[in-house]
């Protein structure tokens, strides 16, 4: 067995992501209710007890609200940095300090079977960072909530044969919207997030220097995006420079409100 992934919920009001394997359950963000993350589990046929740690990209509350409940409910490890953990602490409640590990980015490490890569990404966070997962020769990576590609981004992320890929916003949609000056400036900044756009030329990237070939988008704005709008300016940027999604690169979705398809890679 390789490794699988679902996306719990992803979007601006809330983000979970299970990783596992046939021996380890792994929860990236928890940043919804613990009753909801629950039930997702379920629905996807995966014991909530089965799960070992919660990982977190960053403190802001779409990441963190459940990460309390949880720990105390089914005793999981949390793995944080010490700036994000100084920030999250007083908000997730009393929890067994022995159960927090902290981790600093460009660390690598194992859960269970899982090889796990942190990487720095920008954000405007206290130390946000972002995750690989690999099992043997088959890798996912998680890329939300910053607001610059860099190379040293792309080269994190290449070859992963899943990739989950922020498109948070509709440039126009964005600037025509009720979002107040200093928030619109904020989210379009280095330290914001990716628009449609900037997703787009993410995957286009991965995919002609990067040989992935299963990307999801994520974290949709719920005021300044919406699905259909996102695949259709990924896959017209796509199209423009010769890839052809459903041959080349295949292209899918997540959502903020159910879980998205059920990813089993493993490669021979």
């Amino acid at each position: 067995m390789g490794i699988e992934f679902c996306s719990l919920a992803s979007g601006s009001s809330g983000n979970c992501q299970y990783i596992g394997t046939d021996k380890t359950g792994i929860l990236l963000d928890a940043g919804l209710t613990g009753k909801y993350i629950k039930n997702a589990l379920y629905n996807i046929g995966v014991d909530p007890l089965s799960i070992e740690a919660v990982l977190i990209t960053h403190e802001h509350s779409d990441h963190v609200k459940a990460v309390g409940i949880l720990m105390r409910k089914f005793g999981y490890k949390l793995y944080i940095t010490e700036k994000t953990y100084e920030q999250v602490k007083l908000k997730i409640g009393k929890i067994d300090e022995s159960k927090v590990i902290i981790i600093k980015k460009n660390d690598a490490f194992f859960i269970g079977d899982v090889n796990v890569k942190t990487y720095e990404v920008s954000h405007d966070a206290v130390d946000p960072i972002g995750y690989t997962f690999a099992k043997d020769n088959n890798k996912i990576s998680v890329v939300t909530d910053l607001g610059v590609v860099t190379k040293y981004v792309l080269g994190e992320v290449k070859n992963s044969d899943l990739l989950l890929v922020e498109s948070n916003h509709d440039k126009e949609m964005l600037m025509v919207g009720s979002y107040p000056y200093y928030l619109k400036k904020r989210i379009v900044s280095d330290d914001g997030h990716l628009s449609n756009e900037a997703a787009g030329e993410l995957i286009k990237e991965t995919v002609l220097n990067g040989n992935v070939k299963n990307v999801l988008l994520g974290h949709l704005s719920r005021e300044n995006n919406f699905p259909e709008l996102a695949l259709k300016t990924v896959k017209n940027i796509l199209e423009e420079n010769n890839i052809i999604v459903g041959k080349d690169v295949n292209l899918d979705m997540t959502y903020r409100d159910k879980v998205s398809r059920f990813y089993k890679i493993n490669k021979e």
